[in-house]
């Protein structure tokens, strides 16, 4: 199935983001096209704009396709949709911490948020670090709603860490650098180990995760990459070996 052409759903029915969100909801059990919009605006997707602003160029598609035809391979995983829409460029956040781009990764299909302003090697990244999500949850049999706060930092930390691989530091995430190593450790004590176990229902896993309230920000992300980029250097290990080990194995390194 592979990357679908959500171009010509944006050419036709751009201002209508929940009506193209009905095409979405045999994806989602019990989730209305309402419901899918809100989930996906709360993760980057674009809200309509009076006036709109530059499209996204159409060898966006063929660029993740072309990359998924390589990383299919690569790492030997699945053929899975791949949904590209634009993000919001309203997002100041989303725009300062993620570059204006971000996505939703499952086991069984992929979305991406893409600015027009993401040039060819940013959408890559973007790509590699989703996709390693893809992968991953493909090689082990366990419910997503059942990832610990460990499996997932563990998670976004190999992913971030294939980027690394790729493209190099300087394409990987803004909060990939953002604390020294002393305060990283120090982190790892504090906030981490304490909270390892809490699952995503838990009320302070996405507040740990991304860093809100109290939290330094991007503090799962952060701290994930930079256990993962150890291991991986103690182990002389590539990203794809990782995509079989258990996180309790790669932090209990750390």
């Amino acid at each position: 199935m592979s990357v679908i052409r959500t171009d010509e759903w944006l050419f036709r029915e751009y201002e209508d983001p929940v009506g193209m969100c009905e095409k979405l909801t045999e994806h989602f059990a019990d989730a209305s096209a309402a419901e899918i919009y809100d989930y996906f605006v709360r993760h980057g997707m674009y809200r309509p704009l009076k006036k709109r602003s530059k499209q996204l160029d159409d060898k966006v598609w063929k660029v993740v396709q072309q990359d998924e035809d390589f990383l299919r391979k690569e790492w030997e995983s699945p053929d899975i949709p791949i949904y590209i829409f634009p993000s919001d460029e309203q997002n100041k956040w989303l725009r300062k911490q993620l570059g204006g781009k971000s996505g939703l990764a499952f086991r069984d299909k992929l979305f991406l948020f893409i600015s027009p302003a993401n040039a060819e090697e940013e959408i890559k990244a973007l790509f590699t670090h989703e996709y390693n999500h893809v992968c991953r949850l493909n090689r082990f049999d366990k419910k997503e709603e059942m990832y610990t706060l460990l499996d997932t930092i563990v998670l976004e930390g190999i992913a971030e860490n294939a980027v690394r691989e790729r493209f190099g530091e300087e394409l990987t995430a803004r909060w990939a650098s953002s604390y020294s190593e002393k305060k990283i450790g120090k982190m790892w004590s504090d906030y981490i180990l304490p909270n390892q176990e809490l699952l995503p229902k838990d009320q302070e896993f996405q507040a740990i995760l991304f860093g809100q309230r109290k939290y330094p920000r991007m503090l799962g992300y952060c701290i994930g990459y930079h256990v993962v980029k150890r291991y991986m250097e103690r182990h002389g290990i590539s990203s794809k070996e990782l995509l079989s080990v258990e996180a309790s194995v790669i932090a209990g390194d750390y």
